[in-house]
């Protein structure tokens, strides 16, 4: 078996840290803690888990606590977590059974990381990260904000998912204030730092600075195509934002240069149509991710919805507005079998129950 130490930077996380270590205390054999300033009981509570707590002066650099906290560990592997994250009780169970069968030949284990979820707990949003890696140097933190582990080796994907588990709250500027403090002293981001600067940018409303960034990321050729395919979608809704619906349609369609079409893509062309009331070309794009292989472990991210129910509950809508009630009905039972208790799935079953005796019923869109 395998011997693991979790590795965690912490800043005033007093309101989640316990619950985070609670999950996977008894998972891992040692428990490091980087504290980069807190003034809360954060390392209090700390405390009661683990007596590897250092102190790390925060210099505006992610990649800099995190390697701190990694040349601590003392154990072969080393699994990193976020205060906000925890281990599921039916992944605890997966990570133990990997403990105890993992190849000492492999040198880093993708999990899930899943981060968004429906009103049932169903996971809706998620992608791969690197999440258990060998403690060898070779195997560093890189990039001031959005960090990410120098890949290499023997890599291999695993079910097991990460929780990100944050409480709702307002969003934070500090990380566009950082790559904002880094450019203004004349630093060059990397492709990986320019496409998230891009989306800090955009999630805090700065729509024409975003455009501009997105566009010098995807311009360079440098970018990982996963990346590129999420740029020309962020890069869309700018451009949607700024009410300029053809530059968003082909930056939608620049993606498409990238790789096979993606169901998140194809779903936001879907929209494009249906808002101009262009029903059948949007039926056509909804339609089309029915037909597509998903690439769920291609590490990019992966919303579930944009594969399966998304696409069949607006077919529902497209094909009702052009007449095709019989086939709309049936891409209702469709998104059923994804969703049974959606309350726009079990509307349109009453609209179509009620069509049949009147035709003054409205089918609910069910867009999310």
């Amino acid at each position: 078996m395998i011997t693991i130490s979790l590795c965690m930077i912490v800043k005033n996380e007093e309101k989640v840290l316990e619950r985070c270590l609670n999950s996977v205390k008894d998972l891992v054999d040692e428990i490091i803690i980087a504290d980069t300033g807190s003034t809360d009981r954060t390392k209090e509570i700390a405390g009661r888990f683990t007596k590897n707590i250092y102190d790390f002066p925060w210099i505006d650099d992610f990649s800099a606590a995190r390697n701190f906290a990694y040349d601590k560990a003392t154990k072969e592997y080393i699994l990193w977590l976020d205060a906000d994250d925890i281990i599921l009780p039916e992944d605890a169970v997966k990570f133990r059974k990997l403990k105890k069968t993992l190849s000492s030949d492999i040198d880093i284990v993708m999990m899930l990381y899943n981060i968004g979820f429906d009103a049932q707990g169903k996971v809706t949003f998620s992608y791969y990260r690197e999440r258990l890696s060998k403690n060898i140097p070779r195997f560093r933190w890189s990039e001031p904000v959005h960090e990410c582990l120098q890949l290499g080796g023997n890599i291999i994907n695993s079910d097991i998912g990460i929780t990100h588990a944050k409480p709702p709250g307002a969003r934070s500027s500090r990380n566009l204030e950082i790559y904002e403090n880094l450019l203004s002293k004349g630093t060059k981001l990397s492709p990986r730092g320019t496409y998230y600067y891009a989306r800090e940018l955009k999630d805090n409303g700065r729509f024409e600075d975003a455009i501009d960034a997105f566009e010098q990321f995807l311009d360079s050729g440098l970018g990982w195509v996963e990346d590129n395919i999420a740029a020309c979608g962020e890069l869309a809704k700018c451009y949607r934002e700024q009410g300029d619906s053809k530059r968003a349609f082909r930056a939608m369609l620049r993606s498409f240069q990238y790789d096979t079409p993606r169901g998140e893509l194809c779903c936001q062309i879907g929209y494009h149509f249906k808002e101009q009331k262009e029903y059948r070309k949007a039926a056509f794009w909804f339609n089309l991710v029915l037909t597509l292989e998903n690439p769920q472990s291609s590490w990019g991210f992966h919303q579930a919805d944009f594969w399966g129910y998304i696409p069949c509950i607006e077919c529902v809508v497209c094909y009702d507005h052009l007449g095709e009630h019989e086939k709309a009905e049936r891409y209702n039972d469709m998104a059923a079998a994804f969703k049974p208790d959606s309350p726009s799935v079990l509307y349109n079953k009453e609209y179509f129950k009620n069509r049949k005796k009147t035709d003054t019923s409205s089918l609910s869109e069910g867009r999310i």
